[in-house]
């Protein structure tokens, strides 16, 4: 069946499966709760003939088909959480629960896998195993997020994939256009909190205490020189000092001060040496003021490193379905962060970015915010991308054709 075929076969759901959108954004569930979604999920696969396993990382699961003699096999990934966000939409549909909302997309990434999913199983056109991947907490931050957890709980020794794919909207980019690049393509996200320790004492007699609240202010400043003077210029790097908290009132010195920090890169030796400049500068600094640092760095998600063969294959089946004028082949990189990075250290694999909308549109409205919506355009081109990529990859056509 031709692109376009699989296109049109896919449109008379859209309304199906755009309602299901709507329906998950109507009860959006935080990390490692989501269980309304998983069960909606789940009733929908087991309904199209996937055998379906829960519980794995929690909240999470995968549907499984297999067809024909073919021996190879193929995992995509959709993400199923919320965030703790206020929803300011007033759609219809906005969040019933309040302080959470899908702000992120999620909703719509799983809907677009529940379309490939009926679809895939109606039109049997392929030979070798598919597995439906329906990841929860990839907002978790941490390393015990939900791909960790999965994969903790034997994601690919009981579902083993030759490669894996996942797909997340982007705001800012025309809707349904496609985005790939090879190589690192978002970055590692660590967080640290540095506190200080001093000797807090009255305001009026400096002289007399340790002051933190200085030594920090100076910190902050000082840890603006590890980008622009430790990194190599061509290359990313991010520190960002999200938090300084200290002191209580006007006319006292406080004993300690606490910041926080977001770092991020795209290649593991900066990430080595920005924890390195961090803790050197975070002690030097203390020290310089006559005070102590103690410094908590917390490495999170890793870089998300896509592989040559499996981009490369993963843009000919976007040009082929959406056309060279609607894909972008190798996108800049982004300082933002994904635990899909974890499954694609264990596997080969891809993962990619649909436009959700750019200019004045209501789509292009930045994720994380209490404003945002996922484009229900992408629902069928979304589906009929991943309909299309399973098909191509678990036949026994050569990869590199």
């Amino acid at each position: 069946m031709s692109t376009e075929a699989t296109l049109q076969a896919l449109r008379p759901h859209a309304d199906e499966f755009i309602a299901i959108r709507r329906d998950i954004h109507h009860h959006p569930e935080l990390s490692f709760k989501e269980q309304r979604t998983s069960d909606l999920v789940a009733e929908r696969l087991r309904e199209w003939g996937y055998s379906v396993e829960r519980g794995l990382g929690g909240t999470g699961l995968v549907g499984q088909l297999r067809r024909g003699s073919g021996k190879r096999s193929i995992g995509l990934r959709a993400d199923m959480d919320a965030l703790p966000i206020k929803e300011e939409t007033g759609l219809k549909y906005a969040s019933r629960n309040a302080g959470v909302m899908h702000a992120c997309g999620h909703d719509g990434h799983t809907a677009m896998l529940l379309g490939a999913a009926r679809s895939l199983a109606e039109r049997g056109q392929f030979s070798g195993t598919l597995n439906l991947i329906f990841q929860p907490a990839e907002e978790y931050g941490t390393r015990e997020s939900g791909a960790m957890r999965m994969m903790d709980d034997g994601l690919f020794e009981k579902y083993p994939c030759d490669a894996i794919f996942a797909m997340h909207n982007m705001p800012g980019h025309p809707q349904g256009k496609l985005v790939f690049r090879d190589g690192p393509m978002m970055a590692s996200s660590d967080k640290v909190f540095i506190t200080l320790n001093g000797r807090g004492g009255h305001a009026a007699m400096p002289h007399r205490a340790a002051d933190p609240l200085v030594a920090a202010a100076s910190l902050v400043m000082a840890l603006q020189t590890v980008v622009s003077r430790n990194v190599d210029p061509q290359q990313t790097a991010v520190v960002t000092v999200g938090m300084l908290q200290s002191g209580i009132a006007n006319n006292v010195i406080p004993q300690s001060a606490r910041l926080a920090l977001s770092v991020r890169a795209l290649e593991q030796d900066v990430r080595d040496l920005l924890q390195k400049r961090i803790t050197e500068l975070a002690h030097a600094q203390a020290q310089s003021f006559g005070v102590t640092a103690e410094v908590d760095y917390q490495r999170g998600y890793s870089a998300l490193v896509n592989t040559p063969a499996e981009t490369e294959f993963a843009r000919r089946v976007g040009i082929e379905l959406v056309g060279a004028e609607h894909v972008t082949p190798q996108g800049a990189a982004l300082t933002g962060s994904e635990d899909f990075a974890f499954m694609l250290e264990k596997r080969p694999g891809c993962y990619l970015l649909i436009g959700n909308g750019d200019g004045d549109s209501a789509g292009a409205c930045m994720v994380h915010n209490p404003s945002y919506d996922f484009n229900d355009d992408n629902v069928v081109i979304g589906a009929a991308y991943w309909t299309r990529l399973a098909e191509r990859y678990l036949s026994d056509a050569p990869l590199a054709a």
